[in-house]
C-alpha cells in the first residue's frame, strides 16, 4: 500500500479538505454559537443535517453518519408520493426508517395536491418527524412530471401543494427548494414567503438553480436573504464540504441551520468535526482503520437488513388489507408462517438462491457508489474505484477495503463483527435491485 497512508500523514477527501489519518487532533477554532433549531414542533438536537441524496443516503448510511455525531435531523431518499399512495413496494422502501434515525424527515416529491396531502398523511402514519416537499431536484425525469424544481415555476401552484399538506397532516410540512429554475427566473426569496404563508414550518434552500444543477457555486447570500425575510427557519445547502464551510455558514447570519449532501458522503464525520469547531474544540480526525471501518459496518447492515430484527425495529408501510383499501403500518398476514421479500410483500420461507444473488449485487453497487465519493482525494483513490468496481462478491470487497485501509492487525484480535457473508445469511432476503 502506498505510504500516504501510514500513521502521521495527511489524506485529502476532497477539494480543500484534508484529515489527519495519524496521531494529533487539528488545533481547535473559536467558539461559534449553535442554537437549538426547532421545526413546528420538532426540536433538532443541533442545526446540521444529512441532505437527502437518491441511491446514497439510505436508512444504514443514515444511521453510521448519526452514531459519529453532530446530526441534526437526517432526511430520507426522495419518495414518489404516486408510489406511496399507490402503494408501490420500491417506494415504500425508499420510506423505511429505525428508530436510531430520529428525529427523521421523509421527503416526498409529486405535483398533485391531492395526491401529496394524501401521501404527506402516510408518512404521518408511519411515525416520522416531519413530511419534507422536495421543489430541488434538477433531474429530468422528475421535473418533466410537474414535480421537484420544475415546481419553482409555479410558485401558485407550489403554494397549494403545501397548504394541502399542512391542512391534512398534524407533523411539520418542511420545503426544499433551488434558488430558482436558472438564472432569469431566480425567485426563492418569493417562493419561500408563498410556502410559509401556506403553513410550511421550515424551508431550505440550495444556492444552485436547476439549470446550474451542481456546477458553479452556491448563492449564500441569497440564502441569507431568504432568511431574513422569513419567521421560520431557514436551511442553507451548497459547497459545505469541509467542517470550517459549515461553521462559518452558521457565523453571522439568520440562516438557522446546514443541509450537507456531498460533505457527509465523502467524510461522514464531517457535522460531528463541525460541532466540535463550533463549541471551541479539538477535531480529531477519522484515521484510517475507522475509514475503513465504516465501509465494513456499512456493508454489515446493508447485508442484515431486514435479519432477526426485532419487532419495531424498522417502521415499515404495507398493504395488508386488500389492494385499494389503503396503506398501513407494515405487518405479517395471517394465515401461516410467511417471510418478508420485501416493504409490506411477503411469500413462503425458503426462497431460492436469485434472491440472494440480487441482495449481493445490490449491497456491492451501494459500496461502487458511495466509493466514487468516499475515495476522492486519497492518494491511490482512483486505483481503489477501480478496484471496488471490479468485485464480484462480499467477501472479495471486504478483503479488498481491509487490504487497502491497513486493517490487517485486526485479524489476530478475536474480533469477529465482520465475518464472511454466507450464501446461508442471504438466502432469506430478496433485494433485486
Amino acid at each position: 500500500m502506498s505510504e500516504s497512508f501510514k500513521a502521521g500523514s495527511t489524506v485529502n477527501v476532497g477539494p480543500g479538505l484534508s484529515v489527519n489519518v495519524g496521531p494529533g487532533p487539528c488545533a481547535p477554532a473559536a467558539a461559534v454559537s449553535q442554537q437549538p433549531v426547532r421545526i413546528g414542533s420538532v426540536d433538532l438536537p443541533s442545526p446540521c443535517a444529512v441532505a437527502p441524496m437518491a441511491g446514497m443516503t439510505d436508512s444504514a448510511f443514515r444511521r453510521l453518519v448519526k452514531r459519529k455525531g453532530g446530526c441534526g435531523l437526517v432526511v430520507t431518499e426522495m419518495v414518489s408520493s404516486e408510489g406511496l399512495v399507490r402503494g408501490m413496494d420500491r417506494t415504500l422502501e425508499y420510506a423505511e426508517y429505525t428508530e436510531e434515525e430520529r428525529p427523521i424527515a421523509i421527503q416526498i416529491f409529486g405535483g398533485d395536491p391531492e395526491k401529496m396531502a394524501e401521501a404527506a398523511r402516510i408518512v404521518e402514519q408511519l411515525g416520522a418527524d416531519i413530511v419534507d416537499v422536495n421543489m430541488g431536484c434538477p433531474v429530468p425525469k422528475i421535473a418533466k412530471h410537474n414535480a421537484g424544481c420544475s415546481l419553482m415555476r409555479e410558485p401558485e401552484h407550489a403554494a397549494s401543494v403545501v397548504r394541502a399538506m399542512t391542512r391534512s397532516v398534524r407533523i411539520p410540512v418542511t420545503v426544499k427548494m433551488r434558488a430558482g429554475w436558472n438564472e432569469q427566473q431566480i425567485n426563492a426569496p418569493d417562493l419561500a414567503r408563498r410556502i410559509q404563508d401556506a403553513g410550511a414550518a421550515a424551508v431550505a434552500v440550495h444556492g444552485r438553480t436547476a439549470a446550474q444543477s451542481y456546477s458553479g457555486h452556491s448563492d449564500w447570500d441569497l440564502i441569507a436573504r431568504v432568511a431574513d425575510d422569513l419567521t421560520i427557519p431557514v436551511f442553507g445547502s451548497g459547497d459545505c464540504v469541509e467542517p470550517e464551510q459549515i461553521v462559518e455558514r452558521l457565523r453571522g447570519s439568520r440562516v438557522g441551520g446546514v443541509l450537507v449532501g456531498r460533505g457527509v458522503l465523502r467524510n461522514p464525520w464531517i457535522l460531528a468535526q463541525a460541532a466540535d469547531l463550533a463549541a471551541g474544540r479539538s477535531v480529531r480526525p477519522a484515521t484510517l482503520h475507522e475509514r475503513g471501518e465504516f465501509l465494513l459496518e456499512y456493508i454489515d447492515l446493508l447485508v442484515r437488513e431486514g435479519i432477526d430484527e426485532a419487532a419495531g425495529f424498522r417502521h415499515k408501510a404495507g398493504f395488508s388489507k386488500p389492494v385499494g383499501e389503503g396503506p398501513e403500518v407494515w405487518g405479517p398476514p395471517s394465515g401461516g408462517p410467511m417471510e418478508p421479500v420485501g416493504a409490506g410483500l411477503y411469500a413462503p420461507p425458503n426462497q431460492n438462491t436469485p434472491a440472494a444473488r440480487g441482495r449481493e449485487r445490490w449491497v456491492i453497487n451501494k459500496i461502487r457508489a458511495l466509493a466514487a465519493w468516499y475515495t476522492r482525494g486519497f492518494e491511490n483513490g482512483s486505483r481503489l474505484r477501480t478496484a471496488v468496481n471490479s468485485c464480484e462478491s462480499i467477501e472479495a470487497l471486504r478483503d479488498l477495503i481491509v487490504e487497502f485501509f491497513e486493517m490487517d492487525a485486526r485479524a489476530g484480535n478475536g474480533d469477529e463483527r465482520h465475518a464472511k457473508i454466507t450464501s446461508a445469511e442471504l438466502r432469506p432476503l430478496a433485494r433485486t435491485s
